[in-house]
């Protein structure tokens, strides 16, 4: 796809992120932020990332440079007008969002597209506070930007299909793997991954085992690269709790995605992860080794989680949240898991998972625990 103006607004790390990607891809990009703190910061750490690029010989100098030259900062919403794609990264807040784009429009061109990097809002929402709604859309972005490959579009109901076509087009373009996902709360990757999170601190509820014993039970026996609370330690436990929470009122507080009082009252004493030094993890500290040795008992553990987000993978195929190839995409692409779920799901056998969830529910009385109908409707 041919070149032009992207406007990025939010200098934060998605922001900078996005405007890093946009502008090696060869666009003018305008960064927009209100604070002029957050303006220079942005500058700096862009500075210094095509520094480090230029060490590791991943870029030469005149690259750099010319990277660096294709960026505006900028504190002004005007400098939109020119733009044909602006993506915004701000806070989530609905609210907040849906006052900024009332604020674009009169600005901006008829035929610029409007997209934001929301994790879990409703674009439907967000297109609903313009004039001009066929021309909102969602595009969802995973840290760090430039890095990780995937990229979620999701189309609200009044968006036009010719922007998901182009959206598609300008990915592939920047090396992302697109996929489309339906407007519905966490879209793909968010919703599909609650599990990895609730479930692993049910188990830890219950007195079932420790943090670092459930995190050594997924990367020891299934090979995902680090444990629930090890990368909700590093997500940062405010954003995985915020995303939880928001899934759980968006999807009328459905129970499969309840937040947990562990994780309300780690984020309520500002132990946020690695960001603050503390979170599950003390990180001033040397991190502890598991306390079971038992494997069955570790092997226990670790299918009770992985049999939580295969269920849940299949409910989202069932409600065509996705197509079955993007759902696979989407989890090892943009969470770095070993296998995508349904095809796990296949080779683990779909029985065996029901009669885990059968047996989990039965245990429980807990609609937490029941069959999605996506997979009873491929056994039977």
């Amino acid at each position: 796809m041919k070149t032009f103006k992207i406007g990025v607004i939010g200098a934060g790390t998605m922001g900078i992120g996005i405007a890093q990607l946009a502008a090696q891809s060869g666009h003018e990009v305008i960064l927009f932020d209100e604070m002029e703190a957050a303006m220079q910061a942005a500058q700096k750490k862009l500075q210094e990332v095509c520094n480090k690029l230029v060490e590791k010989s991943k870029l030469t100098t005149q690259e750099a440079v010319a990277i660096m030259g294709r960026i505006y900062f900028v504190n002004q919403l005007q400098a939109f007008e020119s733009c044909h794609l602006i993506i915004e990264a701000i806070v989530e807040n609905l609210q907040i969002k849906k006052s900024l784009y009332s604020k674009l429009e009169p600005i901006i061109s008829p035929e610029c597209i409007l997209a934001s990097n929301t994790s879990s809002l409703s674009i439907s929402a967000l297109a609903a506070a313009c004039n001009n709604p066929s021309r909102v859309i969602g595009l969802h972005f995973f840290n760090p930007v430039p890095l990780m490959p995937l990229v979620e579009i999701i189309p609200a109901v009044q968006t036009n299909r010719i922007h998901v076509d182009a959206l598609q087009s300008l990915m592939e373009s920047w090396s992302k793997w697109p996929v489309v996902a339906k407007d519905t709360p966490g879209f793909i990757v968010n919703r599909i991954a609650r599990p990895y999170y609730s479930e692993a601190i049910r188990i830890y509820e219950e007195g079932f085992a420790d943090f670092a014993s459930i995190d050594y039970a997924m990367t020891s026996v299934y090979g995902f690269k680090m444990g629930p609370f090890a990368l909700m330690d590093f997500i940062g436990n405010d954003i995985n709790y915020a995303v939880t929470h928001s899934v759980w009122e968006s999807c009328f507080y459905e129970s499969r995605y309840k937040p947990s009082f562990t994780q309300r009252n780690l984020v309520a004493a500002n132990w946020l992860g690695k960001k603050t030094g503390k979170g599950y993890y003390d990180y001033s500290n040397e991190l502890p080794g598991p306390n079971i040795k038992d494997p069955e008992l570790i092997k226990n553990i670790a299918w009770r989680i992985l049999v939580m987000l295969i269920n849940e993978a299949y409910d989202a195929l069932y409600y065509k949240l996705a197509s079955y190839q993007d759902i696979e995409a989407a989890m090892t692409k943009g969470v770095n898991y070993p296998k995508g779920l349904l095809s796990w799901g296949e080779e683990i056998g779909k029985q065996h998972c029901i009669d885990t969830m059968n047996r989990l529910y039965l245990n429980y009385k807990e609609e937490r625990y029941r069959v999605s109908i996506g997979l009873t409707n491929h056994v039977y």
